[in-house]
Formats: structure tokens, C-alpha cells, sequence
């Protein structure tokens, strides 16, 4: 399994707030090879937009990958990692420098900002964390 896709969120109840992750992993043929759920503690919504991405990045190196497409719905994330930002948050830099880090384990890595309604699958993962 070498090319795989990740659609990613970050949530938050409150900004900061209680926060949640929802990961999908899928091959370039739709099939789900893995999905991530999980309830991370109080941050603010970027911080935890950063960690689903570093989570989806763990998640498939784990499975093997070594070409990554991601699809966020978090227009600041994406812009960063793509260079057309800079990272000028403190609470972000090392979130940022830990997805760069984990960038240089694979061939190639690729982020793509797609809508919310684009991204509903990820989305319920990160509220379900929640308890909903």
C-alpha cells in the first residue's frame, strides 16, 4: 500500500477547549484502511487541526505508505504546510516542525483544503470523539 489518501479534523468545544481528532485513510479506490477517533484534551482548534494531520501522517507511515494525499478543511493548516503562510503562533511552530519532520519518512506528501461539506467523514469521526 504505497499511495494512500487522508481526509482529516480537528475539532473544539470552546476555543480553547476540549478537543477531538477524526482521521480516515483510504486507498486511491475509495477502500478505508483505517479510521481514527480520539478525544486529545484542551487546545485551540488550529493546534488541534495540526494534530490530526501529524496523527493522519503516523497512521501511514504505520500502514506502509510512501506517497501521502491529504485533504484538510482548515484553510490555515493547508496554507502553512504548503508554504503560502508563515506559522507566526507559538502554540503552533512545534506542531508545524513535527509535520515536517514526519513529511521527510515518505516519498511524497501532498495538501489539498477541501470544504467542510467535502469533508464530512472526518468530520463526524472528530465530533463522535466528543460523545455525541
Amino acid at each position: 500500500m504505497t499511495q494512500l489518501i487522508a481526509n482529516t479534523d480537528g475539532a473544539c468545544r470552546g476555543n480553547p477547549g476540549e478537543s477531538a481528532i477524526g482521521v480516515i485513510l483510504k486507498t486511491p479506490a475509495g477502500q478505508v484502511v483505517k479510521s481514527v477517533c480520539r478525544a486529545i484534551g484542551c487546545m485551540t482548534n488550529n493546534q488541534a487541526e495540526y494534530f490530526a494531520v501529524i496523527s493522519a501522517l503516523e497512521e501511514a507511515l504505520k500502514l506502509g505508505a510512501t506517497d501521502l494525499a491529504l485533504n484538510a478543511d482548515s484553510e490555515l493548516v493547508v496554507k502553512q504546510l504548503n508554504g503560502q503562510y508563515r506559522v507566526k503562533n507559538a502554540g503552533l511552530a512545534p506542531l508545524y516542525a513535527k509535520v515536517k519532520g514526519l513529511e521527510t519518512k515518505f516519498k511524497s506528501v501532498k495538501y489539498r483544503y477541501v470544504p467542510r461539506e467535502r469533508n464530512r467523514d472526518a468530520d463526524a469521526l472528530a465530533n463522535q470523539a466528543f460523545g455525541n
